[in-house]
């Protein structure tokens, strides 16, 4: 199979090799081509194989394998992802995406009525389909494939009408409602199944998640009867760019947000408009994460927040907070009107990790996907490392005026204002205030049982805002004085 044609899709380049064709057959048989290539070191990001399916057709069923070759320390070896592309082309952000994998299976099915988990069930339809190769890594020796495509010829079966969880859960009214909204399952690369992950967020203490799977949204048509009252599910994606990851929090049903572009090819921009428009939050994820294409480089200007810490507490993570406070300091510039909320997720693929560890806990009207994405968008949300931990965390100046996290106190700059916070399930854990000068104030370890007050005065010429840290005595993983806990901040002064 020859090389057709290097083209730009809009985005990064791309490949697009010789067609696979196949001709008309009886039902019920079966007719398979297998296809092989090499990559070379620097190929693009993205390499197509047209599959011509005929009339007729039931199922397409994809194997496909690649060479691992020794390569010498600190040199990337291979890893090849594959994904799917119907008759209706692979246009950057066009109709035609059935699905992704990423490099987590080695083989995939698509037919009218069911599809492996990470691809979308529908009709089998006439033209050119399109096997999407992703060269994640090529070894200096080159990535060496084989793709194995197999027709199943019939009738079709009649496609699924999807049925996707609701909206609303029973709710508290206002309150303080815990949720991770950034979750994998085995709808992309996780190992949890959606009924695992729906028992560990209730066993969490959770109130809500939301469904992020890298590169599809395959999962969100089997995630209605996992709801319930007790627990909203939230529907989006986790659009993993080659040059960072971007969680889509609660968009609409079906919504689809291709990631086939690098920051150099000005579209991201395009893609965050349309996360807004399908009612979602654009959110990066891990922003200062190592792995290879996992730091974000497309800048804050489309964040509706960002999340700064990411599973198990780690230095990235530390560097992420930093970052994040350093953008309240700039945003004091402007009276802090644009600032950025910060959030935390689990990012959780398989066991031992822990769902929930850490989770977002946000002031919500109600327990709804509006009222949870308002209470996110405000700041009025603080992260913890698990549901035993809780917070309240305030600002009051001297006539009564009072403000909480993500709020502004409106006082005159040197008028005394009182911060107050109140923590349980923190023990030995200690308290740090910080603002738009650094740290101000360190507190002594909280007792055994993990309850405190502390209380802190200062002015608005002083500090410009005040946000809590609550950290462990000692090192708890590969961070010493790792966080427990941190809550977005309180602004002072008009």
């Amino acid at each position: 199979m020859g090389r057709r044609a290097v083209f730009v899709t809009g985005a990064a380049a791309a490949l697009t090799l010789g067609s696979v064709s196949f001709a008309s057959a009886a039902p019920r048989e079966q007719r398979t081509r297998t296809v092989r290539g090499t990559l070379p070191p620097g190929s693009p990001d993205f390499v197509y194989v047209p599959v011509e399916v005929p009339r007729g057709v039931r199922e397409i069923h994809v194997a496909y394998t690649y060479d691992r070759p020794a390569v010498p320390a600190g040199t990337q070896g291979n890893a090849l992802d594959i994904g799917l592309f119907d008759e209706r082309g692979t246009e950057l952000g066009g109709r035609g995406f059935r699905g992704w994998s990423g490099g987590a299976r080695t083989e995939f099915s698509v037919r009218a009525d069911a599809a492996t988990p990470g691809y979308v069930p529908g009709p089998v339809r006439p033209g050119t389909w399109h096997i999407a190769l992703g060269p994640y890594t090529v070894a200096p020796q080159g990535l060496s494939y084989e793709i194995t495509v197999t027709l199943t010829y019939g009738e079709q079966d009649e496609a699924p009408r999807p049925v996707y969880p609701p909206e609303r859960a029973a709710g508290r009214g206002r309150a303080w409602y815990r949720g991770d909204c950034h979750l994998h399952s085995e709808y992309s690369d996780g190992r949890y199944t959606l009924a695992e992950i729906a028992q560990l967020a209730r066993a969490a203490g959770l109130d809500f998640i939301n469904s992020s799977e890298h590169n599809t949204h395959s999962a969100h048509a089997h995630w209605a009867g996992l709801a319930g009252d007790d627990l909203l599910i939230l529907l989006g994606e986790e659009v993993t760019t080659r040059n960072g990851h971007v969680v889509a929090l609660g968009t609409e049903p079906g919504t689809f947000v291709d990631w086939r572009y690098r920051a150099r090819d000005n579209r991201f921009g395009r893609f965050a408009r349309q996360i807004r428009r399908a009612g979602g939050l654009v959110v990066p994820a891990h922003p200062h994460a190592t792995c290879i294409g996992c730091n974000w480089k497309f800048g804050f200007g489309e964040a509706d927040a960002v999340e700064v810490w990411n599973g198990a507490y780690t230095p990235d993570d530390e560097v992420a907070l930093a970052d994040w406070d350093g953008m309240l300091v700039a945003s004091v510039r402007d009276g802090g009107r644009d600032w950025i909320p910060a959030m935390g997720s689990s990012d959780s693929h398989r066991s031992p990790d822990v769902i929930g560890r850490p989770q977002t806990v946000v002031l919500s009207d109600d327990l709804t996907r509006e009222a949870i994405q308002d209470g996110i968008r405000a700041g009025r949300s603080y992260v913890a490392e698990s549901s035993q931990l809780s917070l309240s965390f305030t600002a009051s100046g001297g006539r009564g005026e009072h403000a909480g996290i993500g709020e502004r106190l409106r006082v005159a700059d040197d008028t005394p204002v009182t911060v107050r916070l109140e923590v349980t399930g923190a023990p030995r854990c200690t308290v740090r205030l910080v603002t738009d000068q650094g740290v101000l104030f360190t507190g002594d370890p909280l007792p055994v049982s993990g309850e405190g007050v502390v209380e802190w005065r200062t002015t608005a010429s002083y500090a410009a805002y005040v946000r809590a840290e609550i950290r462990h005595e000692t090192a708890a993983g590969p961070v010493p004085g790792a966080l427990a806990a941190f809550t977005n901040p309180v602004f002072l002064g008009r």
